[in-house]
């Protein structure tokens, strides 16, 4: 058997072997995981061909004009997200909001490329009972808007951009406006998405008014709390949002063309069409709160009135019952032949008396 110095090269040699594959292994397994697609477009149509970041972005540059990359990110760590960092000049702030993700809807220029975030909401439904999950998921969509690139982070599984990029390339028209066409696309997209959310709440609601209103009918005002504080989810997505837009409208940046800027004005009266639904919502879902206790207080007044007028019949008979089970030798009609009749008419009238009054008050 050789000596353990003369192996010592053999294992290192292995050891480095197994270092370089598993580098390799966490190199190439992310990439499909993370980079959901990487498109580049020259005068509105897409370039055929599987691409790189890289390779996109040395294609890009060198045929120069109407010619952009578009690469799509679904929840790349920090690790994964620094070469394409380092390869389109991303800045470093806006790479870690990306990342870490939880950001409010907001709009950043720095310097010749734009960081917008968006909150994307998808309608889950009502609950069963005993199941748990949010009415209202909420997402978010992250992008970073160049003169020759788009570069799209999203968060949650519901927040996919497939159809958008596959509305865009069937219209090469449009698409060949540029980047900014990608980002109202997506805007577009979300806005619209909040549309529906909110015509699904509202179905809700009214669902929930009926039951409250209804008679005879049991309220939960635990439902109607769940349901207002995810209106006011969805309003901490949306309200924010306005701004950003509003901005893109009047020529924030040279990044998004006049031509363009009109397809944000249709997306701000979307977005103003929508903070006022969930306005409305707010206040009916309070309304809404109040008459459910209302309502649960008037049953309990109801119950104890009904539990008062009882009482008072019950008492009767037990004050008569008490009083002639004293045991004194000298009562009155305790010898009486016909006291003990007497006695029970007496109980009997004064209980329907007690009765037909407390019915005729709507106590009973």
């Amino acid at each position: 058997m050789p000596p353990l110095s003369a192996l010592r090269p053999a294992i290192r040699a292995q050891r480095q072997v197994r270092r370089d594959t598993v580098l390799s292994n966490k190199l190439r397994v992310p990439i499909s995981a993370y980079v959901v697609d990487c498109a580049v477009y020259a005068d509105g149509k897409r370039l055929p061909g599987r691409w790189t970041h890289e390779r996109a972005f040395a294609e890009v540059r060198e045929r120069g004009g109407d010619t952009f990359v578009w690469i799509g990110l679904h929840e790349p760590d920090e690790e994964q997200i620094t070469g394409i960092a380092d390869v389109f000049g991303l800045h470093e702030l806006a790479v870690e909001d990306a990342v870490h993700a939880h950001q409010r809807p907001k709009l950043e220029r720095y310097d010749d490329m734009l960081f917008m975030v968006l909150k994307t909401v998808c309608y889950r439904g009502r609950p069963a009972e005993g199941a748990e999950h949010e009415i209202v998921e909420t997402g978010e969509v992250m992008v970073f808007l160049g003169p020759d690139f788009v570069i799209t982070v999203r968060h949650g599984d519901h927040s996919s951009l497939r159809d958008v990029r596959r509305a865009l390339e069937d219209d090469p028209e449009q698409l060949a406006l540029g980047p900014a066409a990608v980002l109202h696309a997506i805007a577009d997209h979300v806005v619209d998405s909040y549309l529906e959310v909110t015509a699904a709440i509202e179905d809700d609601i009214e669902e929930m008014e009926t039951r409250v209103f209804a008679p005879r009918s049991t309220v939960d005002s635990e439902q109607i709390y769940v349901l207002k504080r995810e209106v006011l989810e969805l309003r901490r997505a949306v309200v924010p949002l306005a701004q950003p837009v509003r901005k893109l409208t009047e020529g924030y940046s040279s990044l998004v063309p006049h031509d363009v800027r009109s397809y944000f004005r249709d997306v701000d009266d979307h977005l103003v069409t929508v903070t006022e639904r969930i306005a409305g919502f707010n206040e009916l879902l309070t309304t809404l709160i109040d008459a459910a206790l209302a309502k649960i207080t008037l049953r309990q007044n109801t119950d104890m009135r009904k539990i008062t007028a009882y009482v008072a019949i019950i008492s009767v008979p037990t004050m008569i019952a008490g009083i002639y089970g004293m045991n004194f030798d000298f009562m009155p009609e305790t010898h009486w032949t016909y006291g003990y009749p007497m006695v029970w008419v007496m109980i009997i009238a004064s209980c329907l008396t007690l009765f037909r009054v407390f019915r005729r008050n709507q106590w009973l």
